[in-house]
């Protein structure tokens, strides 16, 4: 695996400046293994790797600033972005309703759709076998909108530094019997003697970078280096060194923000 050597996760003097005045981009996100997305950075968030890092460095590298990480927990994002503490949460972000009222979203960068993951030899195959399980998933996201569909399952809202590796704990230990995130994080998984996947729903989620609203500037900088980057295939290649097993979603990154 590459590094992708960020900087030190430090100053945030240049957060509020308009946005072709900044020499640094900060982005939020958690520290989880959670790869083919992200790896553990084995120094706090100075050096991290992954589909997600790497993309956000092709951006960086279009826009000709530095990048650095901010390492928070999950439910800390988005109003660090709110405060102006990071520019933007670059970091999982599925493009729902509910975050679309706190943030604004660049173009996606990535599509997704949802799986549930379970303990070996547990017989669930569809969301109706689901009756009677507590379901995890990352409190205010996607995933939970979609476990919380599931007739008959009670939902466990997930958070914390590492809701990823928390949530995967817990079906390992039996506290919850079922979690819901993305396929590109969760069908790995199932090839694990612990786990096996039940199932995958083709929610086809997009994935965006997520701006304060009131940082237009800095909204319509980042959509441009996207579009850029997505045009000329930089980000197309980061994808196939990345994602081998799930499909290019160019047509869908090519329509553009979402409205």
């Amino acid at each position: 695996m590459a590094d992708i050597s960020t900087g030190a996760v430090a100053s945030d003097a240049n957060v509020t400046r308009p946005a072709a005045e900044l020499t640094t981009i900060r982005f939020a996100c958690i520290d989880s293994e959670a790869a083919p997305l992200f790896d553990l950075s084995p120094d706090g968030g100075k050096t991290r790797t992954g589909y997600e890092p790497e993309a956000a460095a092709i951006v960086a590298e279009e826009l000709g600033v530095a990048l650095e990480w901010a390492v928070m927990a999950w439910d800390d994002m988005i109003p660090a972005v709110q405060r102006g503490e990071v520019d933007a949460v670059w970091c999982g972000q599925g493009i729902i309703p509910s975050r679309q009222e706190q943030v604004n979203f660049t173009r996606p960068y990535a599509v997704f759709s949802e799986t549930v993951l379970v303990r070996a030899g547990d017989p669930a195959r569809k969301p109706e076998d689901l009756v009677g399980y507590k379901v995890a998933a990352i409190e205010g996201s996607a995933n939970m909108r979609l476990a919380e569909t599931f007739e008959g399952a009670e939902t466990v809202a997930f958070n914390g530094d590492d809701v990823f590796g928390d949530m995967i704990q817990a079906v390992r230990d039996g506290t919850v019997d079922a979690m819901v995130d993305d396929d590109v994080v969760t069908i790995p998984l199932g090839d694990e003697p612990e786990f096996d996947v039940a199932f995958t729903v083709q929610t086809r989620n997009p994935w965006g970078v997520g701006v304060a609203k009131d940082r237009d500037d800095l909204l319509e900088l980042l959509d441009g280096a996207l579009e850029r980057v997505i045009a000329d295939g930089r980000l197309e290649a980061v994808w196939n060194k990345w994602m081998t097993s799930l499909p290019y979603p160019g047509e869908t990154l090519r329509d553009g923000r979402p409205s």
